[in-house]
């Protein structure tokens, strides 16, 4: 089984990064979140179906949400009951996401 981090492991980590942040998703479990906005609605879902391979391929899903030309994402580990070290590195993968070029 994966190990959760300590909320102060990850609340470092949320501060060495722009835009990331802890907080306790629907489930009531920790989860870290950002949201982006992009120029427009295609390019929002654009990247919205990048994060989507992403996690398929992990076999690891976000929360996604969309309002227009924002998209926030929301990891966070069902089965360890919080955020791991693959949520740290998929966020990571989201960030490099959002600065790919979108082509709609």
């Amino acid at each position: 089984m994966v190990e959760r981090l300590d909320n102060q492991t990850v609340e470092i980590w949320t501060e060495a990064r722009q835009g990331w942040y802890l907080r306790d998703s629907e489930a009531g479990r920790p989860a870290i979140e950002k949201t982006y906005v992009f120029a427009e609605y295609n390019a929002a879902i654009g990247f919205m179906m990048r994060v989507a391979l992403v996690a398929e391929r992990f076999n690891h899903h976000p929360d996604i949400y969309n309002q227009y030309k924002r998209v926030t994402i929301i990891w966070s580990s069902h089965a360890a009951g919080g955020v791991t070290n693959l949520d740290i590195d998929l966020a990571e993968r989201t960030d490099r996401l959002a600065l790919e070029p979108s082509y709609g």
